[in-house]
Formats: structure tokens, sequence, C-alpha cells
């Protein structure tokens, strides 16, 4: 009785272990992104983990998780579109501080 309140349910099919995994997974990147030096590089791995946590919220059906996550990935595929796109601009003064900043 005592181990199994501590011990958490593991997945009862392969469709929920799937689930878990890529929620897990997703979490992983979104953590592992904010680490990456390359803005478009960053923005493509939240994207990414962002859009395996929205797999995992819609699983649970946990509406904050839902649009936390969602919005992480909207969030992330603007800026990446920006990037791509070529919209998305440093000033001088932007980039001159992160230089020095780097010291």
């Amino acid at each position: 009785m005592l181990l199994e309140n501590l011990l958490p349910t593991l997945p009862s099919n392969q469709l929920e272990l799937l689930i878990v995994t890529v929620g897990a997974a997703g979490a992983i990147l979104v953590i592992y992104s904010q680490f990456v030096e390359a803005e478009h590089r960053r923005d493509l791995i939240r994207m990414i983990g962002a859009g395996g946590l929205t797999v995992y919220a819609l699983s649970l059906m946990n509406l904050i998780f839902i649009l936390a996550s969602f919005g992480i990935f909207a969030a992330a595929f603007v800026e990446f579109l920006e990037i791509y796109l070529g919209v998305h601009k440093h000033t001088r003064a932007d980039m001159l501080e992160y230089f020095r900043s780097k010291k």
C-alpha cells in the first residue's frame, strides 16, 4: 500500500506511453532551448518542444496547460518566421551591448 502511493502509475497501453514520451521530450527540448545561442535554432527547438507539450496537454485536457504550451509554440513560430523572412532586426546598440556582455 505504501509503495503504491510513492510510485507513479505507468502508462497502460502504447498510445499513452507514446504521449508521455512525447511530453517528456517536449519538456526537455523547451528547457534545452534556453541554452542555445543561435536565435533561429533556439526558436526551432522551442517550437518542437512546445508542440510535444501541447500534445501531452491535449491528452490531459487541461485548458490552462493547453493555452500555455500552444502560446509558447505560437510565439516561437512567429519569431522563427520573422528571422527566416528577414524581418527580425537588432539595433546596433543591442549588438554592441551583447558583444560587451560576452567578454
